[in-house]
C-alpha cells in the first residue's frame, strides 16, 4: 500500500488544479520559503480528515480557500483528492485503489468521497484507522511536530504508540461505550426511583380505587332512583298536561265563534262609519258652497249699483260751443256783457247752493261710514263664527282621525293575531311532525355506542398485544444488538497480524490457518487451545501438499524475521485412542474410569472440537488428550490415570496448565489466544443467527399485531364514525325538536302579546268615540246657532249701508253739481270775457273748440255703451247666482238630513258591539287562562326533560322505556347482584334517593379517576421493572464487552511498548553513538492508563531530562521516538515536513542513515531544502511561487537521470 496521486484545486496557493504522482520509495518536494511547500503536507492531512484549523496553519476552516490575489479572483471551494495503491489489501475495501476526496465551500458546506461515492468524515476515518492511519496523524510529522511531541504529556505520547498500534480506535470505542453505560447508568438510577416511586403510589391509590368502586355503585343507586323519581314525574305532568289540552281546546273553539260574531259587528260598524265619513265631506261642501253663492250675491249687487251710478254718471250732456261768424261777435260781445252780468248772479247763487250740498254730503257720509263699521262688525263676526265652526270641525276631523286610525290599528291586530293562531297551528303541526318522524331510536344509539364501545376495547386489546409484541421485539432487538456487539467486540479482540500472517500470504495455496478452519466447543476452547499450544496460532499444510515444502516456510520464516512458526503437516498424527474410533464419541474406558476415581468432570479432547476442515487431523493428534477446568483437577486426573508401557495421556487444563509423561507447562495465564477468542467469535456468531431468527419471528409476530391493530383500529374508526353519525342525527333531531318548542313558545310569547294590544286598543276606542261624539255635537250646535242667527242682521246692515252709501253718493253728485254749476259759472264769465276779449281773434279757436266738443260727446256716448253693458251683464250673472243659491240650500239640507241618520245606525250598532265585547273579553280570560296553564305544564315538562338529559344524559322516551313506575324495580345484594324485585312506590324511591345520598356523602371526597389511574400505574409499574431488567441485562454485557476491550488494549498495547522500546534503544544508539536511551513506563501496573516518558542520555552527558538538552539533541531525540514507532508499527507511508533542518551535517547524515531503513518497509514524502536529503530521493517535486501568488509545481525522476 502507498500513496499514488495527489490532486489538488483552491487549497492554499493552489488555484489550479495540480497533480502530484508519488511512487514507493522517497519523494522530496523542495522550494524555497513561503513557495507552498508545507501547504502539499496540509493538503494530505486534510483530505484524510483533519478538522482543526490550527493544525493546518489557519485561524478557521475557510482558510485553506484560495483567497485569490491582485490577479486572480478568490475561488468559491477547495478540493483535494488521495488516490492510494491498495494492491495488497491493506484497506478494508475491496478495490487496488482507493481515492479519497474532500471538498469545502466558501459557504460552510463540506462534501466527502470514497471512490467518487458520497459518505460521512467518519468513514473515512475508519477506513484509514484501519490501517494505522488514525484520527492523531503521526505519520504525517508538520512543522513544529517534533516540537510537540517533546512538549507532550506521558499520556500524549503514549496515544501515539495506541494509534501506531491500532489501539486507538478501541480506545475510542470504548470511550463511547462508557459514556454509553454512563447514560445508561443514570437511566437505571432514574428507573429504580421511578419504580420505587410507582411501588409506593399503588398502595393509597389502591385504596382510593376501592373507594371509588363503592362510589360508583352508589352513585348507579343514587341515578336509578333519581331516574326513576323523574319518569314518575314526567308521566304525571303529561297525563295533566293532555287534559288541560282537552279544555283547551274547547274554550278556544267557544272564543273563535265569539270573536267570528264580534268581527261581523265591527264591520257592519266600520261600513256605518265609512258611510259618515263619506257623507261628512259632502255636507261640509254644500255648506261651504251655501256661503260662497251667498257672498258672491252680495258683491255683485254691490257691483250693480256701481254700474247704475257710472251709467247716470256718462248720461249727463256735454256743453257745446255756438259757433258764430265775425260780423255778430260785437252782437255777441254786448249779449256776452249782458250775459257776464247774469252769470255773476247766478255764480254767487250757485256758491250758495255749492255750500249747501257740502254739508249735506258730510252729513251723508258719516251716516255711510257708521253704516259700513257696523255692516263691517257683523261681516266680521260671521267670519269668526265660521272660523270658530272650522276649528271644531278641524277637531272633530282629527278625533275621527284616530278614532279610524285605532279602529285600524285593532283591525291589523286582529289580522296579525289571525296570522299568529294559523302560524302557531302549523308550528304545532310540525311540533308533532318532528315528534313523530324522530331521529334514531335510543336502540340504535345504544347500539352503536355498545359497538364503539366493543370496537374500542378490541383496539385496546390488539394495542396491549401490539406494545407486548414491540416489547418482546425491543427486548430481542436489544439482545441481538449486544450479540452483534459481542461479535464486533470480539473480532477487534482478535489477536494482531504476526508472522503467521506473513508466512500464510506467502503461501496462500499451501497453508491455511488453524483457527480459521477449526470449530471448538466454547467452554472447552482455552483448554483445547492450552493442549494445541504453538500451534493454536499456528498453520497447518493443505491435503494436497502433505510434507512438501515446509522446508521452504519455515526458510521463508527465517529469511523474514518472522519468528517462530509452527505448521501442522498431514501426518500429523496422535496415537490411536484403544477404545476405538475417536470420531465415535465415545469417551475412552481408561479416561472415564479415571476421572472417576478423581471424582472430577473430564472431557476428551476430540469431542471438544466440533467442526472444520480441520477437526479429524486434530481430533487424531489430541487422541490421547484429556480437558479438566484447572491444573488441580489435571494433577489429580494425572495421579489416577494407568502407568505402563501404553500411550500416555496428555492433560490440559482452561488456565492454561498442561501435563504430559516428562513435561508440565503453566504459569500466569498468556494472552487470549485466536483459537480461543474464533470459538468464542464463533459461538457469538451462532447467537446473533438464533437471535436474529428470533427477532425476525418476533417481528413477523409483531407485524402482525400491527396490521391487526390497525384493522381493529379501522373497525373502531368506522363504529365511532357510525356512531357519531347517529349521535349527531340525535342531536340534530332533538336540536329541531328543541327549535320547533322555541318556535312554538316565541309565537305563543307573541300572541299572548298581540292580544293584549287588541285589549288594550278595544279599552282606547270608547275614550275616542266619546271624543269623536264630542266634537261633532260642538260642530252642530255652532252650526245651529249660526241658522238660527242667520243672515237678517247682516242683511239690514247691508240695506242700511248701501242706502248710507246711496245717500252719501247722491249728496256728492249734488255736491258736485253744485261745484260744477260754481266752477260752469265761472267758466262762463271767464269764457265770456274771454270771447269778448278775442271775439275777434277766435275764428279759428271757436272752430277748434267745435270739434272738441263733438269729441268728447263721442267719447261720452262710448263710455255710456259700455257702461250700460256692465250693468245688463251683472244682473244676468246676479239672477244665476239667485238660482244657485238655492239649489244650494236645497243640497245642504238633504245632506245633513242624511249624515244624522247614518250616525243614528252608527250608535245603535256601537251599543251591540260593546255588549258582545264584554261577553268576548270573558272567553278571551277563559282560554288565556287555559294557555297559561297548558304553557306553565309545558314549561314544567321541558325543564324536567332538559333536567333528565343534564343529569342523566338521557331523552325522557328512553327514561320512561327503561325507569317508568310501570317497571318493577330489581334489589340487589351487597355485591350488586340481583335479589328480586318490587313494585314502584314513590316515597320508598325517595327514601332510597335519601339513604344512597348519606352513604356518599359519609364516603367523603373520592377521586373518580382512581380506577383508571391504578390500573395504568400497575401497569407502568409492571413495564418500568421489565425495563429496569432489561437495562440491567445490558449494561452488564456492555461491562462485559469493556473488560474484554480492556483487555485486548492491555495485550497490544505491552507488546506495542516492548517493541517501540527495543527499536526507541537501537534508533537511538544509532542517532547517538555512545549514547543512551529508553521508554519508561510511569505506571507499569496500570497498561491501560500508563504513560510514556523518554530518557535520553547522549554520550558523555550525565543528564537524562529532555529539558536540559540542546536544540538539535532534542530534535534527534524526538525524531527516534518518531522512527521507532514507525519501525515497531510500521505504516504504509510517511510525510516529513523538514524535520532536519535544526540539524548539522554529521547527525544529518545519522537521520539518512534510518530514513533508509524505513525506505524500505514504508513510503516517505520528504519537505527539505537539504541537498543530502535530496540525494537520497527517488522523485523530485520542485515548488515554487512567481509574483501572482500561485504556486507552480515540476518534477523529477532521478532514477531517469542516474
Amino acid at each position: 500500500m502507498h500513496l499514488k496521486t495527489l490532486t489538488v484545486r483552491g487549497f492554499k496557493s493552489f488555484a489550479s488544479a495540480t497533480t502530484f504522482e508519488f511512487e514507493p520509495g522517497v519523494t522530496a518536494v523542495v522550494g524555497p520559503n513561503g513557495s507552498g511547500k508545507s501547504n502539499v503536507v496540509d493538503a494530505l492531512a486534510w483530505v484524510m480528515g483533519e478538522q482543526g484549523a490550527k493544525s493546518l496553519r489557519g485561524g478557521k476552516m475557510e482558510d485553506v480557500i484560495f483567497a485569490g490575489t491582485s490577479a486572480r479572483q478568490a475561488l468559491g471551494r477547495a478540493h483535494v483528492s488521495l488516490t492510494i495503491d491498495n494492491a495488497d489489501g491493506a484497506l478494508p475495501i475491496e478495490y487496488s485503489e482507493v481515492t479519497i476526496s474532500r471538498t469545502l465551500f466558501r459557504s460552510g458546506g463540506s462534501e466527502y468521497a470514497i471512490n467518487g461515492s458520497s459518505c460521512r468524515l467518519l468513514d473515512i476515518q475508519e477506513l484509514l484507522s484501519e490501517s494505522g492511519l488514525g484520527r492523531e496523524m503521526h505519520v504525517i510529522v508538520g512543522q513544529g511536530q517534533l516540537d510537540r511531541i517533546l512538549h507532550a504529556t506521558p499520556e500524549e505520547r503514549r496515544g501515539f504508540i495506541e494509534e501506531a498500534a491500532g489501539v486507538l480506535k478501541h480506545r475510542r470505542r470504548k470511550e463511547k461505550t462508557l459514556r454509553k453505560l454512563a447514560s445508561m447508568e443514570a437511566n437505571v438510577s432514574r428507573l429504580e426511583d421511578l419504580t420505587g416511586e410507582i411501588g409506593r403510589q399503588l398502595t393509597p391509590l389502591g385504596r382510593q380505587a376501592k373507594v371509588a368502586r363503592r362510589a360508583q355503585r352508589i352513585q348507579h343507586e343514587v341515578r336509578d332512583a333519581r331516574a326513576r323519581l323523574f319518569a314518575d314525574d314526567w308521566v304525571q305532568a303529561s297525563t295533566a298536561l293532555e287534559a288541560d289540552a282537552e279544555a283547551l281546546v274547547e274554550a278556544q273553539e267557544k272564543l273563535r265563534r265569539a270573536e267570528a260574531v264580534h268581527e261581523e259587528l265591527t264591520g257592519r260598524i266600520t261600513e256605518l262609519e265609512a258611510e259618515a265619513a263619506r257623507l261628512g265631506p259632502e255636507v261640509a261642501a254644500s255648506r261651504d258652497a251655501y256661503y260662497a253663492l251667498t257672498q258672491t250675491t252680495e258683491r255683485f249687487a254691490s257691483l250693480a249699483q256701481l254700474a247704475e251710478e257710472r251709467v247716470r254718471a256718462a248720461s249727463a250732456p256735454v256743453a257745446r260751443a255756438h259757433l258764430r261768424d265775425p260780423e255778430q261777435l260785437e252782437a255777441a260781445v254786448r249779449r256776452l256783457e249782458e250775459e257776464l252780468t247774469g252769470l255773476t248772479e247766478r255764480q254767487e247763487q250757485a256758491r250758495a247752493d255749492h255750500e249747501r250740498t257740502g254739508r249735506a254730503r258730510a252729513e251723508a257720509e258719516a251716516a255711510a261710514a257708521e253704516a259700513q263699521e257696523h255692516h263691517a262688525a257683523l261681516v266680521a263676526q260671521a267670519a269668526s263664527r265660521r272660523e270658530d265652526i272650522a276649528a271644531l270641525r278641524g277637531r272633530m276631523a282629527t278625533a275621527r282621525s284616530e278614532h279610524e286610525a285605532l279602529l285600524s290599528r285593532r283591525e291589523d291586530q286582529r289580522e296579525r293575531i289571525a296570522q299568529l293562531e294559523h302560524r302557531l297551528a302549523e308550528q304545532q303541526t310540525q311540533l308533532e311532525q318532528l315528534t313523530a318522524a324522530a331521529g334514531p331510536s335510543e336502540e340504535d344509539h345504544r347500539a352503536a355506542a355498545e359497538a364503539s364501545e366493543q370496537a374500542e376495547a378490541r383496539t385496546e386489546t390488539t394495542q396491549r398485544r401490539l406494545d407486548e409484541a414491540a416489547a418482546e421485539a425491543a427486548a430481542a432487538g436489544r439482545e441481538l444488538d449486544a450479540a452483534r456487539a459481542r461479535v464486533a467486540a470480539l473480532t477487534d479482540a482478535m489477536p494482531a497480524a504476526d508472522g503467521t500472517d506473513a508466512v500464510l500470504a506467502a503461501f496462500p495455496d499451501r497453508l491455511v490457518a488453524v483457527a480459521e478452519h477449526l470449530q471448538t466447543a466454547p467452554e472447552h476452547a482455552a483448554a483445547l487451545a492450552a493442549a494445541l499450544g504453538p500451534l493454536a496460532e499456528g498453520l497447518a499444510l493443505t491435503e494436497d501438499h502433505g510434507r512438501e515444502g515446509i522446508a521452504a516456510i519455515l526458510q521463508t520464516a527465517r529469511q523474514r524475521d518472522l519468528g517462530v512458526v509452527s505448521v501442522l503437516t498431514d501426518d500429523a498424527l496422535g496415537d490411536a485412542a484403544e477404545d476405538g474410533d475417536i470420531d465415535g464419541g465415545e469417551m475412552p474406558a481408561p479416561l472415564a474410569r479415571a476421572a472417576a476415581a478423581a471424582g472430577i468432570t473430564a472431557h476428551w479432547a476430540p469431542r471438544a472440537v466440533v467442526g472444520g476442515d480441520l477437526a479429524p487431523r486434530i481430533r487424531r493428534l489430541l487422541a490421547r488428550t484429556a480437558l479438566v477446568p484447572d491444573a488441580a483437577a489435571a494433577e489429580a486426573l494425572r495421579r489416577h490415570l494407568p502407568a505402563g508401557a501404553g500411550p500416555v495421556w496428555r492433560i490440559a487444563a482452561a488456565d492454561g496448565t498442561v501435563l504430559e509423561a516428562h513435561t508440565a507447562r503453566g504459569g500466569s495465564a498468556d494472552a487470549v489466544t485466536g483459537l480461543e477468542v474464533r470459538s468464542r467469535l464463533d459461538a457469538a456468531r451462532a447467537a446473533v443467527v438464533e437471535l436474529q431468527q428470533t427477532h425476525e419471528r418476533v417481528r413477523a409476530g409483531h407485524d402482525e399485531a400491527s396490521a391487526e391493530h390497525r384493522r381493529a383500529r379501522e373497525q373502531a374508526k368506522t363504529a365511532r364514525a357510525e356512531f357519531a353519525r347517529i349521535s349527531r342525527e340525535s342531536t340534530a333531531s332533538a336540536a329541531a325538536l328543541s327549535r320547533a318548542r322555541t318556535l312554538v313558545s316565541t309565537t305563543e310569547e307573541e300572541l299572548d302579546a298581540a292580544r293584549e294590544h287588541l285589549q288594550h286598543l278595544d279599552a282606547r276606542e270608547p275614550g275616542l268615540a266619546a271624543a269623536l261624539r264630542q266634537a261633532v255635537g260642538a260642530v252642530s250646535a255652532a252650526l245651529e246657532l249660526q241658522r238660527q242667527e242667520g243672515t237678517e242682521a247682516v242683511d239690514a246692515a247691508e240695506a242700511e249701508r248701501t242706502r248710507t252709501a246711496d245717500a252719501a253718493a247722491a249728496a256728492r253728485a249734488a255736491e258736485t253739481e253744485a261745484l260744477l254749476g260754481v266752477r260752469a259759472a265761472e267758466s262762463g264769465l271767464r269764457a265770456v270775457e274771454q270771447r269778448l276779449e278775442a271775439a275777434r281773434r277766435a275764428v279759428a279757436a271757436e272752430r277748434t273748440a267745435r270739434a272738441e266738443v263733438q269729441r268728447q260727446e263721442a267719447r261720452q256716448a262710448a263710455r255710456l255703451r259700455a257702461r250700460r253693458g256692465v250693468r245688463e251683464m251683472i244682473a244676468r250673472v246676479a239672477e244665476r247666482i239667485e238660482v244657485s243659491l238655492a239649489a244650494a240650500s236645497r243640497i245642504r239640507e238633504q245632506t245633513q238630513t242624511r249624515r244624522a241618520a247614518v250616525e243614528t245606525r252608527v250608535h245603535e250598532a256601537r251599543s251591540a258591539e260593546r255588549e258582545h265585547r264584554a261577553q268576548l273579553d270573558e272567553l278571551r280570560r277563559t282560554t288565556h287562562s287555559g294557555e297559561l296553564e297548558r304553557a306553565t305544564r309545558e314549561a314544567r315538562l321541558e325543564s324536567l326533560r332538559e333536567a333528565v338529559h343534564e343529569e342523566l344524559s338521557l331523552t325522557v322516551e328512553t327514561l320512561v322505556a327503561d325507569y317508568g313506575p310501570h317497571l318493577p324495580i330489581p334489589v340487589l345484594d351487597e355485591d350488586g347482584e340481583a335479589a328480586g324485585q318490587e313494585p314502584f312506590e314513590r316515597a320508598a324511591q325517595e327514601k332510597r334517593l335519601e339513604r344512597a345520598r348519606r352513604e356518599l356523602r359519609a364516603l367523603g371526597k373520592v377521586n373518580p379517576l382512581a380506577l383508571e389511574e391504578f390500573a395504568a400505574l400497575e401497569e407502568r409499574h409492571t413495564y418500568l421493572a421489565q425495563q429496569l431488567e432489561d437495562l440491567k441485562r445490558s449494561r452488564a454485557d456492555l461491562e462485559e464487552i469493556i473488560r474484554d476491550v480492556d483487555e485486548h488494549v492491555r495485550t497490544v498495547f505491552a507488546q506495542a511498548f516492548a517493541d517501540t522500546q527495543e527499536q526507541f534503544v537501537r534508533v537511538f544508539g544509532t542517532l547517538f553513538p555512545g549514547g543512551e536511551g529508553k521508554l519508561v513506563l510511569t505506571d507499569p501496573q496500570d497498561l491501560l492508563t500508563t504513560g510514556i516518558e523518554v530518557h535520553a542520555k547522549p554520550a558523555g552527558k550525565k543528564v537524562k531530562r529532555l529539558s536540559l538538552l540542546s536544540g538539535g539533541e532534542r530534535s534527534l531525540t524526538a525524531i527516534a521516538m518518531l522512527v521507532a514507532i514507525f519501525k515497531a508499527r510500521p505504516s504504509p507511508f510517511y510525510v516529513m515536513d523538514e524535520v532536519e533542518a535544526a540539524l548539522d551535517d554529521r547527525n544529518l547524515g545519522r537521520l539518512l542513515t534510518i530514513l533508509k531503513e524505513l525506505q524500505e518497509s514504508s513510503q516517505l514524502i520528504i519537505i527539505t531544502h537539504q541537498k543530502r536529503t535530496m540525494e537520497i530521493a527517488d522523485a523530485l517535486y520542485g515548488v515554487s511561487m512567481r509574483g501572482d501568488g500561485i504556486t507552480q509545481v515540476i518534477s523529477q525522476r532521478l532514477a531517469d537521470l542516474r
